[in-house]
């Protein structure tokens, strides 16, 4: 894997694709909090993980179009906010999602004329996870579609999996958006659904998280699928993969 940069990157709110407004991440951290446990007889720190925490804060341009970042972010609401940043748009590639309470919508007009808008989300429940892109960025569908296999690079692993859903516009009747798996990317083991990985079904613009079993096996290859009645679904999922036993 080569070394990258930052060009190109897509950062999502719900259901509003904020990657044109917002002018910089600050801060993408998450992880249990630390607890110093060390004794007297010791000549090193010890510590022992506890909660798990994440957040996320940004810089964005102030734009009051429909579907932009004002709206998006002057609410203020006090409901669970998904939020996800997407290291670059290419099938694959690193994304981190976490549910969050917006904190702020705090502006700064400088003496050079220029609006920014500095915002903070913090982790509610779950921590900030990161994971992989099964769609390129915002995918579009306007059938039925199997999507294109990502390759998890090691075998079967037996820790569940999380994913994150973000829906940007709608036209239809309904549509599900669900997770398959394969050992062998369907040369001999056919595409299956994986248990528990199919969100909520989609009848309007929004954001979901799901998680399967903490103990069921995950394959090494995944795909995103949709079913349903509809002519327009532009959506992004961010699949996380668990190599260790977590708990939330």
């Amino acid at each position: 894997m080569s070394k990258g940069g930052g060009l190109g990157d897509n950062f999502y709110l719900d259901a509003y694709d904020l990657s044109g407004d917002v002018g910089s991440l600050g801060e993408i951290s998450g992880g249990p909090e630390l607890w110093e446990t060390t004794g007297i007889n010791k000549s090193a720190l010890e510590r022992i993980g506890l909660q798990r925490d994440g957040r996320v804060e940004w810089s964005s341009f102030f734009n009051k179009a429909p579907g932009a970042a004002h709206l998006a972010l002057a609410g203020l609401p006090l409901t669970d906010r998904v939020a996800s940043y997407f290291r670059g748009t290419a099938l694959g590639s690193a994304a981190a999602s976490l549910v969050a309470l917006q904190g702020n919508y705090d502006g700064e007009r400088g003496d050079d004329g220029s609006l920014t808008l500095s915002v903070e989300a913090l982790a509610n429940s779950y921590g900030l996870q990161w994971g992989v892109q099964l769609t390129p960025g915002r995918r579009t569908d306007t059938t039925a579609t199997n999507g294109t296999s990502v390759d998890l690079g090691t075998g079967s692993i037996a820790f569940g999996a999380q994913a994150f859903l973000h829906v940007f516009a709608f036209t239809g009747t309904s549509a599900v958006v669900k997770l398959q798996e394969s050992s062998d990317n369907g040369a001999g083991d056919a595409w299956a659904d994986v248990t528990g990985g199919a969100f909520t079904t989609v009848t309007a613009v929004g954001a979901q998280r799901i998680a399967t079993s903490g103990t069921q096996t995950v394959e090494r290859y995944l795909r995103a699928v949709t079913t349903g009645t509809f002519t327009n679904l532009q959506f992004a999922v961010n699949v996380i993969r668990n190599e260790t036993a977590v708990s939330f």
